[in-house]
């Protein structure tokens, strides 16, 4: 009895090992935050961007195509008054020809750093509208969070990189056709970004796209997971920007979420987990990286496990946190200086 208690036990200790080594490669516990002190972020002005682009330029849908590409223009002036070099991308789908923005800041050589956000927003084409104009909010969402916050933190990273010399290479690349009908597809606009790097031959260091960087809260249980009991491993309160990756990158996982955390007090949690286990963790344009064999990364507020106006006529710019989502411009700004 007692040889079989003994046995029992060995097995009880290995299964507890084993499931702390996942725990371990999932989460990344115990990163010690790299200090640094990135230029503020203006949170003045990413609400403004985020105001104009799902207010003014609303609907940026792929069906709507001539606010979708004033969007690209506003985009295109932005980075250009950054100091950025910027060029349009060709997208052609289905007899369109769509447009990714780029803006390049330093060398034209070397190892490249890719921070992307796309610039359209959901519409439900199917669902019948009453309104003329064809479209109405019950069809096609705002997109303030989703994806304008990603957009406006895109535009205030280049304000930040234009201001001093930039000694590596960066992309940033605002896509079109993320949403659907084109989610998860060969014709998303980082799709095509990313294979035509792959096509170049060009050395991606990484990638980082901002999906939705403007909802927080500090109220129990406004942080919502994909499996039961992740909220033990993480916070039940949705008040920090998670890094999502791939179970092999976990070293440079931990590298980035150190940067991230030593930039400012924002809490930032991390996440390597298969796509079948957990779902969301490839649902934005780091995907398009992955599939062409590149480093990538997603920064987000944790979308629908987060918003309750993920897809919604209620994902509005006077419902976002800009302080908090100024931090994780900085974070991100952080990154893109890391040695």
């Amino acid at each position: 009895m007692l040889k079989f208690l003994r046995r029992i036990a060995y097995l009880i200790a290995i299964v507890a090992a084993i499931a702390g080594l996942i725990v371990f490669a999932v989460v990344q516990p115990w990163v010690r935050p790299i200090a640094s002190t990135p230029p503020a972020a203006d949170p003045q002005r990413l609400r403004f961007d985020v105001k104009h682009l799902s207010v003014d330029l609303y609907p940026r849908s792929y069906d709507q195509t001539e606010t979708l590409d004033q969007a690209a223009r506003y985009i295109h002036e932005q980075l250009r008054l950054a100091g950025a070099q910027v060029s349009y991308q060709d997208v052609p789908v289905e007899g369109m020809v769509y447009r990714n923005v780029i803006g390049r800041f330093g060398p034209a050589t070397g190892p490249l750093r890719v921070i992307g956000a796309h610039y359209d927003s959901f519409a439900d084409v199917g669902v019948e509208n009453d309104d003329p104009r064809g479209y109405s909010p019950k069809t096609h969402t705002p997109g303030a969070d989703d994806n304008a916050s990603g957009v406006a933190g895109l535009l205030e990273l280049a304000r930040m990189l234009g201001r001093s010399e930039q000694t590596r290479p960066i992309e940033l690349v605002a896509y079109t056709l993320e949403e659907p009908p084109h989610f998860r597809s060969e014709h998303m606009g980082s799709a095509h970004h990313a294979r035509s790097l792959r096509a170049a031959g060009r050395e991606v260091e990484y990638m980082l796209s901002l999906e939705m960087i403007g909802r927080f809260s500090d109220r129990p249980g406004s942080q919502r997971y994909p499996l039961r009991g992740m909220h033990r491993l993480y916070s039940d309160r949705g008040n920090f920007a998670v890094l999502v990756g791939r179970m092999g990158d976990f070293g440079q996982t931990r590298a980035l979420k150190a940067t991230m955390a030593g930039a400012t007090d924002l809490p930032v949690h991390s996440i390597s987990a298969p796509p079948l286990l957990v779902q969301g963790v490839d649902f934005s344009d780091h995907l398009s990286y992955w599939a062409q064999g590149y480093p990538a990364w997603m920064v987000s507020d944790t979308a629908f496990l987060r918003s309750d106006t993920y897809h919604q006529a209620s994902d509005t710019y006077d419902r976002l946190d800009y302080p908090r989502m100024a931090k994780v411009v900085q974070a991100v700004y952080a990154m893109s200086q890391r040695p």
